[in-house]
C-alpha cells in the first residue's frame, strides 16, 4: 500500500513538473520574443535618430563618412523594407523625389516601431 501512494505521489510531482515546464517555456518564449522586438525598436530608433541628426539637420553636404556610418546603420536593421526605401532614397534623381523618399523612409521607421 505504501509502494502504491509513493508511486502515486511520484507521478503527481513528475505531472506538476511537466506542466510547470511547459508553462516556463512559453513565458520564456513570450520574453525571448519581446527582447527581440524590443532590440529591433532599439536599432530602428537609433537609426532614424541618426538619419535626422546626419541628414535632415546637416547644414552642409553629407561626407563620405556620414554616408557610410548611415549605410552600415541601414544594414545593420537586417530590414529589406526599410534597406529597399534607403535605396530609393540615395538614388533619388531630384530634389523633390529625394524628399518624398525621406517622408516614405520616416514613415516605415515609425510604423516598423512595434508597441507592446
Amino acid at each position: 500500500m505504501a509502494v502504491f501512494a509513493l508511486v502515486l505521489v511520484l507521478l503527481a510531482l513528475n505531472f506538476f513538473l511537466i506542466i510547470k515546464y511547459f508553462s516556463l517555456k512559453a513565458e520564456l518564449e513570450r520574453t525571448s520574443q519581446a527582447v527581440e522586438s524590443r532590440q529591433i525598436n532599439e536599432k530602428t530608433l537609433n537609426f532614424a535618430g541618426l538619419f535626422i541628426e546626419k541628414v535632415l539637420k546637416a547644414k552642409t553636404e553629407i561626407d563620405f563618412e556620414t554616408r557610410l556610418q548611415l549605410e552600415n546603420a541601414v544594414r545593420a536593421l537586417d530590414d529589406s523594407q526599410i534597406l529597399g526605401q534607403w535605396n530609393k532614397f540615395v538614388e533619388s534623381q531630384t530634389e523633390e523625389q529625394a524628399q518624398e523618399e525621406v517622408k516614405n523612409l520616416l514613415e516605415l521607421l515609425v510604423k516598423k516601431i512595434k508597441v507592446k
